[in-house]
């Protein structure tokens, strides 16, 4: 340490201890009655006490010397220290009271030291003064360099800013004492980074120092800024940081193109939306600040491209909108902009942030397939239409300069069963079978068109075939009618409406017309009556049908269409008598009309048949089986001890128990050969059968499983 400071410090050292002279101090004491004690004067030679830091003698250093006033000098005074590094940082002398440093003190470590002290009566332990507080504080010398809170620090300014605009702000802190001198009063300066930045000496606040910093030119920057304690005087302590500044980028350049001209080639039979090229803008700018977009300004062709913007890569993408054919045109011309998507109101003035450019396309020439005139073809032709007549023609051509010649053909595919065929050479469609519009009204089939020179080159059109109807078809009932009239039926009633139905489709829609045949109109007992509107009646001519003179009735209707050539048919209407109450419900109907209306199947006669053969068969046996019983004794002996089975007193079953097996059998095995029916089993008794009529044997028959339910219905008596 410097001589002359070192004096200095010594100097205020003693200043200070001759700045506090004894003085007398009044301790309130008390008796051991509680009775307050009269104050003495003390006189101590202390109150605060310097001690220099960072002390670099050999011997302890002093601090001070305690005395009493009621120290003699005679040695019956000691001394006491107590509190902050008593007896270990700070010793004292107990006979003088002289107090001494033992170590190296740091004021940064700790400022002050808080102690007691007290003189009592080196014999009697008596206290004799109060004890008392003093301080010892540490001076502060300059033996802390300033530091920074942080190293590096990291900053950034936008480019292009003006002068003195704020950039950060650092801060050193330097652990001396503030209050004492200048130890620890920091000044600010820049050791690198002139021109371009300062700092503010006071603060530490770095501006910008130079107009105009452009990033494009240099981003990056590294400043040192020192901190000098002692206010900057020579002597003081001083550290260093680097703050490295960065300038953030702002829209300050537009976007150019590298070229004016851009040419692309691109094939004619490129898909639509494929790309033809990619052009790019340059932007000295980074992130938001370089996107650009791109736009069409001019063309030679409107709507035939596209140009989009590609985010990732900033590169404007020119798309196809149209086909394209070489044969038709083949160079195309386009103005293109480009412009900054984001621009900053700032720069203005710097001028227009656009470019243009012009593009170039050049369409190539491809060996395309046969082109056809139409998309898809229509045709149509009557059903009736005799083998080999044309339906149409399609026609395709090459679009290519040197028109080569087109095959026609159809696919098969789409034509199986080959009702139509192509000529090869001009296109037309005619007919191979003979068509019905009733079983297929369209036939879809596909024909293709390739070159002779190359027949890869194919290209393929839809032909929808429409047949058109033809009156080929005669009108029949729309259904099957189930018809009856009542015995009691009136003259003139109606008893069925009837309709048709045809499979021709006329283009007014049908005309249908009733009437009775001709051939049953002199014998009829039914009429017909046309009612106009595609339906006629089913009346009667008489009155009272008696179903067991007659009881199916059929009546021819012939049915008629309006279309040309005129188509008819005749359909019987089966009709048969029944038993109706008085409100015309039908009530019960002769078999023979059920015969009639149904008719009875081979089945349901075989059925009929097995049924009354297998009735035969079984009452000849049950016949036979009861005449071949016999009756044997119970009882053949009376020592048998069988016989108490039968011959039991007790009142039980009567003739049950006999017939619950035969006693005869067990005496006789031989009889099981002669007779095979079993005796625990009552036979079926005949009962005489009452008359029945057919219909309820045929029911009977069909419990045993043999009978039809069709011959039930049409079955006549039996």
């Amino acid at each position: 340490m410097d001589r002359r400071k070192v004096c200095v410090l010594m100097v205020l050292w003693a200043v200070a201890h001759l700045s506090f002279p004894g003085y007398g101090l009044r301790a309130l004491r008390q008796d051991a009655n509680g009775v307050p004690l009269r104050r003495s004067k003390r006189g101590w030679m202390w109150n605060q006490f310097f001690l220099l830091e960072e002390y670099t003698g050999t011997d302890m250093q002093y601090v001070g010397k305690l005395h009493s006033d009621g120290d003699r000098g005679d040695g019956s005074v000691r001394y006491v220290l107590t509190g902050e590094g008593a007896g270990t940082l700070f010793k004292i002398d107990e006979k003088s009271g002289d107090i001494h440093a033992t170590k190296r003190l740091d004021r940064e470590e700790k400022a002050y030291y808080i102690l007691h002290a007290k003189a009592v009566n080196q014999f009697t332990n008596e206290a004799l003064e109060g004890e008392s507080e003093f301080i010892i504080k540490i001076h502060d010398i300059n033996d802390n360099e300033p530091r920074f809170t942080k190293d590096p620090y990291m900053a950034s300014v936008p480019e292009m800013s003006d002068v003195g605009t704020s950039v950060i702000q650092v801060t050193a802190i330097d652990a001396d004492d503030a209050t004492y001198g200048n130890s620890a009063r920091v000044v600010y300066s820049i050791l690198e980074g002139q021109p371009y930045f300062s700092v503010d000496p006071e603060t530490g606040l770095i501006k910008t120092a130079l107009p105009g910093m452009d990033r494009e030119v240099k981003e990056h920057y590294q400043v040192v800024i020192q901190a000098k304690d002692m206010a900057g005087q020579m002597g003081g302590l001083s550290g260093t940081t680097t703050v490295s500044i960065t300038l953030s980028d702002v829209n300050d350049n537009p976007p150019r193109f590298t070229k004016t001209l851009y040419e692309f080639r691109v094939p004619e039979s490129n898909e639509l939306g494929s790309s033809v090229g990619a052009i790019r803008a340059m932007d000295a700018d980074i992130g938001p600040n370089a996107e650009m977009d791109y736009r069409i300004i001019g063309s030679d062709g409107p709507g035939m491209f596209d140009v989009t913007t590609n985010r990732s890569t900033q590169e404007g993408v020119i798309l196809l909108r149209k086909p394209l054919d070489f044969e038709k045109k083949r160079q195309y011309s386009l103005r293109i902009q480009v412009e900054n998507s984001h621009i900053n109101p700032h720069f203005y003035s710097s001028g227009p942030f656009r470019d243009e450019a012009t593009i170039k396309i050049v369409v190539e020439d491809v060996d395309e397939p046969p082109l056809f005139e139409r998309a898809s073809y229509i045709m149509e032709v009557k059903e009736d239409a005799a083998r080999n007549t044309i339906v149409g023609s399609v026609s395709a051509s090459d679009p290519d300069d040197k028109r080569s010649p087109v095959r026609y053909t159809i696919d098969r595919r789409t034509d199986m069963d080959r009702v139509f065929n192509i000529h090869a050479g001009n296109g037309s469609v005619f007919t191979l079978r003979d068509l019905d519009r009733e079983e297929s009204a369209w036939h879809n089939i596909s024909v293709i068109a390739t070159e002779f020179n190359n027949p890869r080159l194919m290209s393929r059109v839809p032909v929808y075939i429409r047949v058109l109807d033809v009156n080929d078809n005669a009108p029949t009932f729309a259904t099957n009618y189930e018809t009856f009239v009542c015995e009691n039926a009136k003259a003139n009633q109606r008893i069925q409406t009837v309709s048709a139905t045809d499979p021709d489709e006329p283009l007014g829609g049908h005309r249908f017309t009733f009437s009775l045949a001709p051939e049953a109109a002199g014998k009829a007992n039914f009429s017909v009556r046309d009612n106009k509107d595609n339906t006629a009646w089913i009346l009667t001519r008489r009155s009272s049908y008696n179903s067991l003179q007659k009881s199916v009735y059929h009546v021819p209707v012939v049915i008629s269409d309006g279309e040309y050539p005129m188509q008819s048919s005749t359909s019987t209407l089966t009709i048969r008598v029944c038993t109706c109450d008085r409100e015309g419900n039908m009530k019960l109907c002769n078999p023979e009309a059920l015969t009639a209306r149904v008719g009875l199947s081979t089945g349901a006669l075989v059925a009929i048949l097995l049924c009354v053969i297998i009735l035969l068969i079984i009452v000849v046996l049950f016949a036979a089986l009861r005449r071949q019983r016999k009756k044997e004794p119970l009882i053949i002996s009376k020592e048998d001890v069988r016989d108490n089975v039968v011959s039991y007193n007790d009142e039980g079953g009567g003739e049950e128990d006999t017939q619950a097996f035969d006693i005869g059998t067990l005496r006789n095995p031989e009889a099981i050969e002669d007779s095979k029916q079993r005796r625990d089993i009552i036979p079926e008794t005949f009962y005489p059968q009452t008359k029945r009529s057919g219909f309820t044997q045929l029911i009977s028959c069909g419990t045993a499983g043999l009978f039809h339910k069709d011959a039930y219905r049409g079955a006549p008596d039996l």
